[in-house]
């Protein structure tokens, strides 16, 4: 279980120090932004539509902010809804935020690196800061 817990924990710490998908969309159709009060978190998450499903998905941070839980999950979440529609992306978000939350990392393939954020309640929000950015963006008219 602790070599699990470690690359987890490596994967994370990847993803943070070199986050995939980072920076502008210039042809973005829609964006969203989160921002986390208590900790300073702060994202933005463009998308690029074609027709019901996410052909493109980026995000930015301002300089020096955000923790590398919330970079990696924006990372990672980039990966994981790129191809999707918006109904399977909102499936996604429920899954792992149920996840996030203590409950089962069930059919969220490389997500489940973030199962641990569950034993620490105050890392939740850092984990689903830009899922519900992506909600925003995927949901606002």
């Amino acid at each position: 279980m602790a070599d699990l817990r470690e690359l987890y924990q490596s994967v994370i710490l990847d993803h943070s120090r070199s986050p995939r998908n980072s920076g502008p969309l210039a042809e973005a159709t829609a964006s969203g932004s989160g921002h986390n009060p208590m900790c300073g978190d702060a994202v933005v998450v463009q998308v690029r539509m074609d027709g019901d499903t996410i052909a493109d998905v980026r995000f930015t941070t301002p300089p020096g902010v955000g923790c590398a839980v919330s970079k990696a999950s924006a990372s990672m979440m980039t990966n994981a809804v790129r191809g999707k529609s918006r109904d399977e992306a909102d499936a996604l978000f429920a899954r792992f935020q149920r996840m996030v939350t203590g409950g089962p990392a069930d059919d969220v393939g490389h997500l489940a690196v973030f199962a641990g954020v569950a034993q620490f309640p105050v890392r939740v929000k850092c984990a689903t800061l830009a899922w519900h950015a992506l909600r925003a963006a995927l949901h606002t008219p």
